[in-house]
């Protein structure tokens, strides 16, 4: 009796362990896809197969195992205790997660789900959450092979108390890569040459693999030519032979180049092509202020846009030359230095200021069209594509220039005779009226002195205006008479005809100097002469009434 109740004591004085605390149990038999474990105290409990599961693995567990279990409650309606294994993973989980991640180490999982926006993983008890975004370094279009692997993840986050821990596969991943970086980036060197495989293509060049680090082999160093695009050049895939150009060992950038590896073109530009040489070369880009042409690969030139075209001053390159185009180009000047070369397109033709000069001298008559019509002149077109100009002044004898323009309009065909060109201005002179040489054959032999028969065709306040065979001239109102009381143009009528003397010829302003008051002096001059002078005592009326009288025989 004594022994039972020592016995009782005994059990009574045994802690029973607190729920909510992970204890040691033996499996003693395995039965309807449970595990029935003894967790000592006289307890035991259920745990369901699957909790001893790995993520996509079957449960490894058999009688006699010792695992740990979570015991959640201490008995329940069947007498039995509730206990979870993978509650009690988790805990122990938690535990070395919280470390883990305080000492900032890596820990062990495997990615068994999916979920909205990306993935669960099994941190060996604890279940974490992916990010899509974190699953790798680029986008992951099938994560079907990761799925159960076994691999390291960084933690980001974790609340305890909330249950929540967020993983990073991408942060091992660029981790790893910055070493092997590091470690390919230290074996290379400025100026090595080196082989590595296309990956990407961009606009402004290709990205290449050099075992581990890529590098930019940007479009400039791709080739001494212009390069309108990389794949021009390369393809992806392609392994291509590289020159180290420059390494930021702080960024870990790496710059690229192919041309590096050829002989530069520019070494022998002055050699190959000679100021004033004349060349064939390809038109590879228009821009506003001239053309560039591609003399050979790698030496292009630009032909300024002044220098494209003798006649078209203001119009666009586009205008005159197209890309692609092949052209003939002189060589103005090299700066070997600044990798220059300036080209001139005019200068391979002739100046057609100089041609026109050879072959329309003074004196030539020409025809074109009227180009334009300003303030001051016609601008006519000529052969050579090249324009004259008709002073207001040249249009016409008859018609001030200003009234005398208002009878042309843009395309109307004229005729002109040429009297001046500058081929340094590059101008020509035309005039319209010199076509009408009229006015010579009405004057031919008329010299100053001679006393011509004019007809009168209008009278004005200041003088009468005559003609002589077709060619007008104005008499002033002092030269109408030697007595001033007869100097008045209303004594004449349109229609009469009088005799004058021809006091100037100017052919060039076709106008005839005339004048009846210098015929009537030298009239009296010449009967003085010849029938005595006034120091004989006759008369200046008898001297000119003999004169009359000797006529008169």
């Amino acid at each position: 009796m004594q022994e039972f109740e020592d016995l009782l004591n005994e059990s009574f004085e045994i802690d029973t362990p607190d729920e909510g605390s992970v204890v040691r149990g033996k499996v003693i038999a395995i039965e309807a896809g449970q595990a029935i474990i003894d967790v000592g105290y006289k307890m035991e409990g259920r745990v369901d197969l699957k909790e001893f599961a790995e993520p996509g693995q079957s449960p490894e567990i058999n009688v006699g195992d010792e695992v740990e279990v979570y015991l959640r409650q201490v008995e329940n309606s069947r007498g039995e205790a509730v206990i979870s294994h993978e509650m009690a993973r988790r805990e122990a989980a938690w535990d070395r997660l919280e470390k883990a991640y305080a000492d900032e180490n890596r820990v062990d999982g495997a990615i068994f789900g999916r979920v909205k926006g990306g993935f669960t993983v099994d941190l060996g008890g604890a279940v974490a959450f992916l990010p899509g975004s974190q699953v790798d370094v680029r986008p992951v279009r099938d994560a079907g092979p990761l799925m159960g692997l076994k691999q390291p993840f960084q933690i980001l986050k974790m609340d305890r108390r909330r249950g929540n821990i967020v993983v990073s596969r991408r942060a091992i991943l660029e981790e790893s890569r910055a070493e092997q970086r590091a470690e390919v980036i230290g074996n290379l060197h400025e100026g090595q040459a080196i082989d590595g495989v296309v990956k990407n293509i961009t606009e402004y060049g290709a990205f290449v693999d050099l075992g581990g680090v890529d590098g930019l082999l940007h479009v400039t160093d791709m080739a001494w030519r212009r390069v309108n695009h990389p794949s021009e050049i390369v393809t992806i895939g392609e392994t291509i032979k590289v020159q180290v150009i420059k390494i930021n060992k702080e960024t870990h950038r790496i710059s690229l180049g192919m041309k590096q590896l050829q002989d530069d073109p520019w070494d022998t530009v002055e050699a190959k092509f000679p100021l004033d040489s004349v060349h064939t070369g390809r038109v590879t880009n228009i821009t506003d202020y001239g053309a560039f042409v591609e003399l050979e690969p790698g030496v292009e030139g630009l032909v300024h846009v002044s220098e494209m075209s003798w006649t078209k001053k203001n119009v666009h390159p586009g205008k005159i030359v197209s890309t692609s185009q092949e052209v003939e180009v002189m060589v103005l000047e090299i700066d070997s230095q600044k990798r220059r070369v300036s080209l001139g397109l005019k200068q391979t033709q002739r100046n057609p200021w100089e041609v026109f000069a050879e072959t329309h001298p003074e004196g030539t008559q020409v025809e074109g069209d009227v180009k334009n019509i300003t303030e001051f002149g016609l601008f006519v077109g000529l052969d050579g594509d090249i324009d004259g100009m008709v002073h207001l002044s040249d249009i016409s004898w008859d018609q001030r220039g200003e009234e005398a323009i208002q009878n042309y309009v843009k395309g109307d065909v004229v005729q002109a005779v040429v009297t001046e060109v500058d081929v340094e201005k590059e101008r020509i002179s035309l005039s319209i009226k010199a076509l009408d040489d009229s006015f010579s054959g009405a004057t031919e032999g008329v010299k100053r002195g001679t006393v011509v028969t004019v007809t009168v065709t209008a009278i004005e306040d200041g003088g009468i205006e005559v003609e002589y065979e077709g060619a007008k001239s104005f008499i002033r109102r002092s030269d109408l008479s030697r007595d001033r009381a007869e100097q008045r143009p209303e004594r004449f009528q349109v229609g009469d005809k009088i005799d004058v003397r021809v006091t100037n010829v100017d052919q060039k302003t076709r106008r005839l100097g005339l004048s009846i008051k210098a015929r009537e002096i030298a009239e009296e001059k010449e009967a003085v002469e010849q029938y005595g002078s006034s120091d004989s005592g006759a008369s200046l009326g008898d001297i000119l009434g003999a004169a009359l009288k000797g006529d008169d025989r």
